[in-house]
């Protein structure tokens, strides 16, 4: 395998994706695409296998999803391949769906191997791989730690096909031998830029001994691809290439972004206020730590909100309670650390509020694409303080625009003058934004207060 991802297997990976691809010819409704080299066009839901399709029909789809049609011909020949697509964007199906004509009910031995980062997303991706091979003869197991061995140890002994599982807990069972991947067929890195990532990387290493000597298909799915994590995935890959639905893709024009300059003190107050006069249907309250992620959740309920808290001090069967009642729609607003951005799937949150401002412009992305999901609208929210400012510029230079300035409530008194650094150590000064309320001026004017026009309007069925 080679040590290193050339740019020329990569195509876009150094440049814009908008010149690698026309847009009018490969990006569905306007979409920013970049293709590997010998580009495959794209498939529609006619196009599929009928396997593939009555797959489809149990899930519920009427439709491929963008990242789906673009992908799922390079999966179906077996490439190894890096697709790049929001959250909330279909990579699921995307992976599902071709390992049908791949796996072989009558052999009961696992045959694909999906690692996720997160037990929450464990248990997501295999209920939804359930629905798809239901009535196959394929059968899932969801493998991840906090829980007995013994339901997962006798769904192996039963000879499950399709493993879903966090790395350390099929190390577990690799270590146990309980789980012998000789008879792999496909491997799937969900969340790619996760399970690549310093915290993970030596299980995964540790897993890679167990893989059978022949070659494995092997594809990855994030909503980001940092370098090192492109140089990483070559460690795992033969000859890999990159299907992006752009970086652009990731903050999808659904989202509208808004900031709130306000000192450290008085975010619990700002936090309340704002529900207050916008009131959201739903909600994502992100925190940096599990001390803040107790204390605003405190906070919320003391003030009567129905709010609850998502953590890893959490057990598995607090989370799972947790987790039951957004799905039941039982729970306004759920404030949590990062874990809730890789590992929960919330259908039709109104608005991701970030209470910490994210330490980088990865866990942004991954925030935000909790809302706006299915061409729904949505809103992302971030506190930021003073020391803050040259940080968020860099989100902001992203973004690729000025992210709107909302004034904090009244009774907080006027918010610090934005002037965030510039790359060569200058600070900027943006006119206008020390007011508590700015002007009603047009267009550029980043510290004008946009108040959203209406909900999200309901929408079909979802894929994640």
């Amino acid at each position: 395998m080679p040590e290193e991802i050339s740019p020329t297997m990569i195509p876009g990976a150094d440049a814009p994706a908008a010149d690698a691809a026309d847009p009018a010819t490969l990006a569905p409704e306007g979409l920013s695409v970049s293709e590997p080299e010998n580009a495959l066009p794209k498939v529609g839901l006619a196009d599929l296998p009928e396997a593939m399709r009555s797959a489809c029909v149990r899930a519920g789809w009427q439709s491929l999803m963008p990242v789906q049609s673009l992908a799922l011909p390079y999966l179906l020949e077996g490439r190894d391949i890096m697709v790049q697509s929001r959250t909330g964007s279909g990579k699921t199906g995307c992976y599902l769906l071709p390992m049908l004509p791949r796996l072989d009910p009558a052999l009961k031995a696992p045959q694909a191997l999906v690692l996720a980062p997160t037990r929450e997303l464990a248990v997501q991706v295999e209920r939804e791989a359930a629905v798809i091979f239901a009535d196959t003869g394929i059968q899932t197991v969801a493998v991840y730690g906090g829980v007995g061995y013994k339901k997962q140890m006798d769904a192996l002994h039963d000879g499950a096909q399709v493993i879903v599982g966090t790395p350390g807990r099929v190390l577990d069972h690799l270590l146990r031998r309980t789980l012998d991947l000789k008879d792999l067929r496909v491997l799937v890195f969900d969340e790619a830029d996760r399970m690549l990532s310093i915290g993970f990387y030596p299980d995964m290493k540790e897993v890679q001994r167990y893989l059978p000597r022949k070659r494995i298909h092997t594809c990855l799915f994030s909503a980001t691809y940092p370098p090192h994590v492109l140089k990483l995935a070559a460690e795992f890959m033969s000859e890999p290439s990159l299907l992006s639905l752009s970086q652009k893709e990731v903050h999808v024009a659904e989202v509208q972004h808004l900031f709130c300059e306000v000192k450290p003190m008085d975010k619990d107050r700002a936090l309340v206020r704002l529900l207050e006069t916008e009131n959201p249907a739903s909600a994502l309250i992100f925190c940096n730590t599990k001390a803040n992620v107790h204390y605003v959740t405190g906070v919320l309920q003391g003030f009567g909100y129905s709010a609850d808290e998502l953590s890893a001090d959490l057990s598995q069967n607090r989370r799972e309670a947790v987790l039951d009642k957004i799905r039941k729609g039982r729970l306004q607003y759920l404030v949590a650390t990062d874990v809730a951005a890789r590992g929960i799937d919330v259908d039709d949150v109104d608005a991701v509020i970030n209470y910490d401002m994210p330490h980088d412009v990865e866990k942004y992305v991954h925030r935000i694409g909790r809302t706006a999901r299915a061409n729904n609208d949505g809103v992302a929210l971030t506190f930021v303080n003073e020391k803050e400012q040259t940080n968020f510029k860099g989100i902001e230079n992203f973004l690729e625009k000025e992210i709107y300035k909302i004034p904090v409530p009244e009774e907080l008194g006027e918010a610090p003058e934005y002037k965030p650094r510039s790359n060569d150590g200058r600070k900027r000064s943006y006119k206008g934004s020390g007011r508590r309320n700015a002007g009603s001026g047009k267009g550029g004017n980043r510290n004008n207060s946009r108040r959203r026009e209406g909900r999200p309007s309901s929408g079909t069925k979802k894929q994640e």
